[in-house]
């Protein structure tokens, strides 16, 4: 049996990832960028002279920037990692849920000096707004919610600041998410903080990864792939979103279908473990948190499906939850781990 699961699920893991290089300095040109629709699509021009304003939509709304932002605030993680990719270092203010997962070793002691304002969760709404930011650089949406005790995004504008949702987070795009809404991300991020050259960098190396893996598993026979989220004996599987593009770009067949009714409001579902011995997936992904969220997974699926194929034949695939988040180089990297753990001959 199916049922929907509740939208607060989550799971979390320190990265297995290939690191990317720092990129160079921000570039300095002043452009214009007028995107249309969810944030899913844009189009950006050059604008001449300084202080040319800068026009985004984003998950429904309009962005407007006179200047690059002086006070930003990365929402997780994953976000302050792509944020000081793109050059915004001594522009970051603050740096929100730094326990989720650390940053590559390559960034960490640069950003050892952007504030903490929270650990595990988002930050409360007073600690948010004394940080004084401009900008807010978020996941998704939940963020924002003022019934948690958060600033929302209402709130943020009233005290001069805007906020940037990845636009695989935005609500309305959470279940139907891609792998390459980073890019819109990329570029995004890159006309706002006017930084397009190394905006243009970072994208052209995410798609050349991308592209790498597409050519490698070309011509393999797909695998059948079940993706779980495991929370003690509780079972739930991914059928949509985000997640669910990574393994189809990885080379994998999702055994759930992102168009079950089950997955029509969100992106997974709880499950009994018949619906995995039912489907018989050659692989099973599943995000962790840490070494000992792993092998707790592990030894719960290795001691419930012993019969599956995935764990006759030891293919379960274990991927940090960090790299899971909309809008993160993550994603990326999770291709990468997904479609070499199931076709390494091809690598």
């Amino acid at each position: 049996m199916i049922r929907s699961a509740s939208p607060t699920a989550a799971a979390n893991r320190s990265r297995h990832r290939n690191r990317l290089t720092a990129f160079a300095a921000i570039a300095t040109a002043p452009l214009v960028l007028s995107a249309c629709g969810t944030g899913v699509t844009g189009d950006s021009d050059a604008a001449d002279g300084p202080g040319e304003t800068v026009t985004i939509t984003n998950c429904g709304r309009e962005l407007s920037f006179e200047t690059a932002p002086d006070g930003i605030v990365g929402m997780m993680p994953s976000q302050t990692e792509l944020l000081i990719r793109l050059g915004a270092l001594d522009s970051l203010v603050g740096q929100a849920q730094t326990g989720v997962s650390p940053l590559p070793d390559d960034i960490a002691d640069e950003a050892a000096g952007i504030p903490a304002l929270s650990t595990d969760v988002p930050p409360a709404r007073e600690d948010l707004l004394a940080a004084g930011p401009d900008l807010v650089v978020s996941p998704t949406e939940y963020e924002f919610t003022a019934e948690q005790g958060f600033a929302s995004i209402e709130q943020l504008n009233r005290n001069g600041a805007q906020a940037y949702v990845a636009t695989g987070g935005c609500l309305d795009r959470r279940s139907t998410a891609e792998v390459t809404d980073v890019l819109t991300d990329i570029d995004d991020l890159g006309a706002i903080l006017r930084a397009p050259d190394v905006a243009e960098e970072l994208s052209r190396d995410a798609e050349e990864r991308l592209s790498a893996v597409e050519t490698a598993i070309g011509d393999v026979s797909r695998l059948k792939v079940a993706q779980v989220f495991v929370d003690g004996n509780s079972l739930q599987a991914i059928g949509a979103g985000i997640e669910a593009d990574i393994i189809a770009t990885a080379g994998g067949e999702n055994v759930f279908d992102p168009d079950a009714p089950e997955f029509a409001d969100f992106f997974a579902a709880e499950i009994t473990p018949e619906e995995i011995i039912g489907r018989d997936p050659d692989a099973i992904v599943f995000s962790v948190s840490g070494p000992e969220s792993e092998q707790h997974t592990r030894d719960y699926l290795q001691r419930t499906f012993p019969d599956v194929a995935a764990v006759e034949n030891d293919r379960l695939i274990a991927v940090p939850k960090s790299d899971l988040f909309p809008g993160t180089l993550g994603n990326i990297d999770a291709v990468e781990l997904i479609a070499q753990e199931l076709y390494p001959g091809a690598f």
